[in-house]
């Protein structure tokens, strides 16, 4: 795979901005954790691999575990998730493929019941925000950094 484009490089007043939307989502109230959650969910379904490797190395240093990484592939049959986390998760899945899915009243009621208004909202854009960096290193062609065998 040869890389495309670098768009910090390429256009940094653009990607200032996007970097200023994090700054905003990470004082949003919503708890890192689940964050990190949904950004390695996300990027799993449009396959950004960068995008993967920069949340699961993120999510393990504020202590997620190892196990629940592995499993969220596989959130919906699986028992490690709290009600809230699979509230996330679902409108996750249901925004990340809203050409397809249209965010059915269903995954809206889930999240609902989990989360303010403001939180819905905040959710909505860190999803948003998510596909948005996973469309950008994925049309770059961006490489995620490698790692020897025994450091992995």
């Amino acid at each position: 795979m040869t890389p495309r484009f670098n768009a910090f490089k390429v256009s940094p007043e653009l990607t200032k901005a996007l970097m200023a939307v994090e700054t905003a989502l990470s004082e949003s109230g919503i708890d890192h954790g689940l964050a990190e959650l949904v950004r390695i969910r996300a990027s799993q379904i449009n396959g950004c691999a960068y995008c993967i490797h920069m949340h699961v190395i993120d999510a393990k240093a504020h202590g997620e575990s190892d196990m629940r990484i592995a499993m969220l592939d596989g959130w919906r049959d699986s028992p490690l998730y709290s009600d809230r986390e699979r509230a996330a998760l679902a409108w996750t899945d249901s925004l990340t493929r809203i050409a397809k899915t249209h965010a059915p009243d269903a995954d809206y009621e889930l999240v609902k019941g989990q989360f303010s208004d403001d939180e819905i909202v905040a959710l909505t854009i860190l999803i948003g925000q998510i596909n948005n960096w996973n469309r950008l290193q994925i049309a770059g062609r961006v490489i995620h950094p490698l790692e020897t065998a025994k450091a992995a």
